[in-house]
């Protein structure tokens, strides 16, 4: 089923927002959000960016930069349920509800005006009134009748405001806007684009269409024929089967003690099985990847005997490829990558299949699953002091399901 409008809700200052909605002290004052061990911005208000404090600062420029800030440290579980409270609340006003991000979302607003018996640009205004009353976060909506223009618009109109693209303001609004400012445009493809003297976005709109597929595939084709107002990505409901799922991230810091490695091994390989679990399926392959100061340093790759999503299983794939990794750079990130992924309903199962958790990985789900995640986990993963003995450097993991993008 189509649709003529689309629409982008993005909230602003996300984290922040999410903050002051239970904590109103931080309400117009410089707030910045810290990550893990409390060394760095990862989300800033507002107020605080107007100091020049930047996403990726370290917790002690920021302070030079802004003394009287309030700093808080993030809180991913809180910040998803507000993001599930506005995701039910928008599915109550539009017909369709693309859960895009943590704090972005496309829907249908083709029922706005209808919903709210207003003209388009004030039914606009008063979706974005009604989740600021009952949700608590500022957001910004753009309508266009395609993904990119809608997403262009929202981003345009931050912080909190509306912006409607239609025929009529369509060149005028492309006009101001970069090329880089698309979304799916990096760096490199920007500096292409510029090369062939195309500059805005309407001079995207106006470029030919081969030119554009020749130098950015059909990936930059779509965004042309999204950008003249011709919807190519409709709007997602749910998401597609992954296939592939990790899990991993950052390692605390550089490393090259075996211990604290094999530790967090343990840690993402239980952050997998869950993810496993939550989607019901199996792998049929393992991959591991290193990192050293965010370059893959070494992949590895091992096929299970049977699809699995066993902790020993998946433990016995993973150490081998630990210990073949190379030893000689400092680890700064890891990732485990569940492949060939097979619904766990649709396997033909032959008379020597075994269960492919056994009934420890059962008590184990049984157990997280009623008392919080890694109440039950492995003793390997005791080396990580920072997450287990200390309150204020814990990790939050912010592993949300349903969302389209990572």
């Amino acid at each position: 089923m189509g649709t003529t409008l689309i629409g982008h809700i993005d909230s602003d200052c996300f984290y922040v927002s999410c903050e002051r909605v239970r904590s109103y002290t931080l309400r117009g004052v410089p707030c910045g959000v810290l990550g893990n061990q409390g060394a760095c911005v990862i989300a800033k208000s507002y107020e605080l960016k107007s100091y020049g404090v930047k996403t990726g600062h370290p917790i002690w420029e920021a302070k030079k930069l802004c003394p009287h800030a309030v700093f808080v440290k993030r809180d991913f579980r809180w910040y998803e349920v507000i993001s599930r409270r506005l995701l039910d609340l928008l599915k109550m006003v539009s017909p369709r509800v693309e859960y895009y991000s943590i704090d972005e979302m496309f829907f249908d607003a083709g029922e706005l005006q209808r919903y709210f018996q207003l003209p388009l640009q004030e039914a606009t205004r008063a979706l974005q009134t009604l989740v600021q009353d009952e949700v608590g976060v500022p957001v910004s909506i753009g309508i266009a009748p395609s993904r990119a223009l809608a997403k262009l618009g929202s981003d345009a109109a931050k912080p909190f405001g509306v912006r409607i693209v239609d025929r009529e303001n369509c060149e005028v609004f492309l006009r101001s806007q970069p090329v880089g400012e698309l979304c799916g445009i990096g760096r490199r493809s920007e500096r292409k684009l510029q090369d062939r003297n195309i500059h805005t976005c309407w001079d995207f709109h106006q470029a030919d269409r081969l030119l554009i597929r020749d130098l950015l595939t059909i990936k930059g084709e779509a965004l042309w024929w999204e950008l003249r107002g011709d919807s190519v990505t409709p709007i997602q409901t749910s998401r597609p089967p992954h296939k592939a799922i990790a899990r991993g991230g950052s390692c605390g810091g550089k490393t090259s003690d075996p211990e604290r490695i094999r530790a967090w091994a343990v840690r993402n390989i239980e952050r997998l099985i869950e993810a496993l679990d939550h989607h019901r399926v199996y792998a049929r392959h393992i991959s591991l990847q290193i990192d050293a100061n965010k370059t893959a340093l070494w992949l590895g790759r091992t096929p299970l005997a049977v699809p699995s999503a066993s902790f020993r299983t998946i433990y016995d794939a993973v150490m081998p490829m630990l210990a073949a990794a190379p030893q000689e750079h400092l680890v700064s990130h890891m990732h485990i990558i569940a492949e060939n992924l097979v619904w766990r309903d649709r396997i033909q199962k032959s008379l020597f299949f075994e269960d492919a958790q056994s009934p420890l990985d059962q008590i184990k789900r049984n157990i997280n699953q009623k008392l919080g995640r890694f109440a039950i986990r492995s003793a390997e993963t005791l080396p990580l002091h920072e997450i287990y003995h200390d309150t204020t450097h814990n990790y939050d993991i912010c592993d949300i399901s349903g969302k389209m993008c990572f």
